[in-house]
């Protein structure tokens, strides 16, 4: 382990995290285990631990690490809970749930995303991730039910299929919105779906393949 990206970690960690009240320490924990610079491309290493996201290419981005650890943080996760990230994209996000739930699945549209995220996932040694090439707007309905739900880009609306492959109890975070984005938890209550607003925020799109099916 490089020293120096270490303690740019525990850096990031103090100045993004916990300045901002990030108060999890499990979470707190897997961004100090999980080296965010080798989710990037080379050319954007010795920016991985600054505020804010970075291209990770075909137009997608790898999210600031204070926006990621408050979803995480938001979802309340458990160690022994099933979750799915949309939208995985360079595998960053999947790597620190894998830290946090016991199994992790990632849906990601772009093919050369999936296959870059299953090496370096590959190469940390984290065997509780699975990553499907699929379209995120369907969830991945064949490891369904889930026991949290997180979208890691922005539909226009939210896609309320995704609510069905979702445990009675469970939870789901989504940035919402075209121009302007929201961030929103979801959660059921008795029988009937509640939502509130955690904070303004920028993702990309999701982008919508429909001739892409599960599998």
């Amino acid at each position: 382990m490089s020293l120096g990206k270490f303690i740019q970690r525990q850096r990031m960690i103090q100045e993004q995290l916990v300045e901002n009240d990030i108060q999890d320490q499990r979470v707190l924990d897997a961004f100090l285990a999980i080296p965010r610079h080798i989710f990037v491309p080379l050319e954007a290493e010795q920016r991985a631990y600054n505020d804010g996201p970075l291209p990770i290419g075909f137009s997608q981005t790898i999210s600031q690490p204070y926006v990621v650890a408050l979803m995480l943080e938001s979802l309340k996760l458990k160690p022994h809970h099933h979750i799915l990230e949309i939208g995985s994209g360079s595998g960053y996000v999947l790597a620190l749930l894998s830290l946090l739930c016991k199994k992790v699945v990632g849906v990601e549209l772009e093919k050369s995303l999936v296959s870059r995220s299953i090496e370096t996932i590959r190469n940390l040694g984290l065997k509780n991730i699975t990553v499907f090439h699929g379209d995120g707007y369907l969830g991945w309905e064949n490891r369904a039910p889930y026991d949290r739900i997180l979208l890691s880009a922005a539909p226009a609306e939210f896609p309320r299929e995704l609510l069905g492959q979702l445990k009675a109890d469970g939870l789901l975070i989504a940035p919402i919105g075209a121009n302007e984005q929201e961030l929103h938890l979801f959660w059921q209550k008795k029988g009937e779906w509640k939502s509130k607003v955690i904070t303004e925020v920028r993702f990309v799109p999701l982008r919508k393949e429909k001739a892409i099916r599960p599998d």
